[in-house]
């Protein structure tokens, strides 16, 4: 399967493209309007600031084609900042408008005593709300508890909690690990960093993008 992967210029993409090639799919590296038109799986990867990155997007105009992409139907995948970047909005530097795809803002992780932001460390994964488990998710290839690699200090917060695919803990805080809002799809960790249990999150995307 051919897996579109933006490069917008904000993002460690030789670790994302290598991960997807490792499970047998076949990455591209795309960055113009038409591509994404053409795309049947999209992953928007990222690091850095909210502002840049939606500054980044709208200067090679593939906010509005990406959302237009998500609206048809495309599976899309936003890991880190590009996760953050599926929401309406973030404080990062002030205000700043996302892609609007999950409704939602992005706020500052508090700091608080003993607990360092930036949090960068492993963390357990664990079902949100009454879910006992992952299933009919993209992260249906894991287990309860199973740990990712964090590296974030803002936090997304879904204004619907069925869109909360993943929660972890941070200082007593609960942390939106990964966001599912039907074909759109979001980690706040990093699954290419993640080792055997980061691969099968990936595995589950690639799945529901072949049905």
């Amino acid at each position: 399967m051919r897996v579109s992967i933006i490069d917008y210029g904000l993002s460690n993409l030789l670790s994302v493209e290598h991960a997807f090639r490792h499970l047998g799919a076949e990455p591209e590296l795309i960055n113009t309007p038409e591509q994404i038109g053409q795309a049947r799986a999209l992953v928007l990867p990222g690091v850095g600031a909210f502002r840049d990155g939606m500054r980044r997007l709208e200067g090679l105009g593939l906010a509005e084609p990406l959302c237009e992409a998500a609206e048809k139907g495309v599976p899309l995948l936003g890991i880190c900042l590009g996760m953050q970047m599926l929401f309406e909005e973030s404080e990062e530097f002030g205000r700043c408008r996302g892609l609007g795809l999950v409704p939602g803002r992005v706020e500052a992780i508090p700091p608080r005593p003993g607990f360092k932001v930036p949090h960068i460390q492993w963390e357990p994964l664990w079902p949100a709300g009454e879910k006992k488990n992952f299933s009919g998710s993209f992260l249906k290839e894991i287990h309860p508890g199973e740990e990712v690699y964090f590296i974030h200090s803002f936090r997304a917060v879904p204004a619907d909690r069925a869109d909360l695919a993943a929660v972890t803990g941070y200082g007593g805080l609960e942390i939106c690990g990964a966001v599912a809002r039907g074909n759109v799809m979001g980690c706040q960790f990093h699954p290419e960093k993640s080792g055997p249990v980061g691969l099968s999150i990936l595995k589950g995307y690639l799945s529901l993008c072949g049905k």
